[in-house]
């Protein structure tokens, strides 16, 4: 396949995936992935059915690679804005085809799988270093790190700006989708289904000292809701009940404020059906103290 030909083919199934993905909440299932058709009916399956890269035999290379949390390699996020992903040692046309990646700098898809069948996309991504010592491949998040002379070793501003993307491209869709995924897609409040008008909240802030991108310091909520809580407009409590500030129950100013807010006033939330993934009690005492204090 003609190289340019190829690269508009990548745009389009990133698009394909963007769209699913948004449909589900930020997440893909694995049936979704090997069930992909082209326009004109040709399957394409995105990912392998049984390794961690997929290398379409129609493309010059690699299409898509998965880091899994239960992976045989060890993948690394090492806090430099870079992911680092471990290939077997002799794996002759894995490792070709994303060396092929790396020099014509086209992108790939980067699957997160967090569990069994489930995927978060992160795209486009592109492998910028080869390191065979390490036997891993250096994958980034932006198409300027193609151009640096020394990947391995940034200057400050580069780390810094890495970090920063990596935040926004990678830890924060990993989050929404696991957060989203273990609230069924709906809002802890509303049960609002829309995927597309959901969100990840947090509930220790990204600055605070506790504010991880987990499960746990999570809630599902729609845009509305969402806003209210980091505005402490609306408070969570730690035995899971909704409360609304005194001043937005006493304002009279129609249907979305009665329905959308003071309606929910007293209302329990929904919570996720496994235990490990429901909100850390601790964490809704310290946020709901600091709604409390802003009322």
């Amino acid at each position: 396949m003609d190289v340019d030909v190829e690269r508009d083919l990548r745009q389009r199934i990133m698009a394909w995936v963007a769209d699913r993905a948004a449909r589900n909440g930020g997440w893909i299932s694995r049936s979704d992935l090997l069930g992909h058709t082209l326009e004109d009916g040709t399957s394409l399956p995105l990912i392998d059915f049984s390794r961690g890269i997929r290398n379409p035999q129609s493309m010059v290379a690699t299409l898509a690679i998965v880091s899994a949390t239960d992976g045989p390699y060890e993948d690394r996020d090492t806090g430099d804005g870079l992911l680092h992903y471990a290939y077997r040692r002799g794996s002759g046309g894995d490792n070709r085809k994303l060396r092929e990646a790396h020099k014509r700098g086209l992108p790939l898809i980067l699957f997160l799988k967090p569990e069994k069948n489930v995927y978060i996309p992160v795209h486009p991504v592109y492998v910028v270093d080869d390191d065979e010592a390490a036997a891993s491949f250096t994958i980034a998040l932006d198409e300027s790190f193609l151009f640096m002379r020394d990947v391995a070793h940034p200057t400050e501003d580069q780390r810094r700006y890495a970090v920063r993307l990596a935040k926004q491209r990678l830890h924060q869709p990993y989050f929404r989708g696991q957060v989203i995924r273990a609230y069924a897609t709906r809002c802890a409040i509303c049960s609002l289904r829309h995927a597309e008008l959901l969100e990840a909240a947090h509930i220790y802030p990204d600055s605070h000292h506790e504010g991880r991108a987990v499960t746990t310091n999570g809630l599902s909520l729609c845009t509305i809701h969402h806003r209210a809580y980091d505005a402490d407009l609306l408070g969570i409590s730690p035995d899971h009940r909704v409360a609304i500030n005194q001043a937005l129950l006493d304002e009279v100013d129609g249907p979305m404020l009665r329905h959308g807010l003071q309606d929910m006033h007293g209302r329990t939330i929904d919570l996720p059906r496994r235990p490990r993934d429901r909100p850390d009690t601790d964490g809704l005492a310290w946020r709901y103290e600091r709604f409390v204090s802003a009322g």
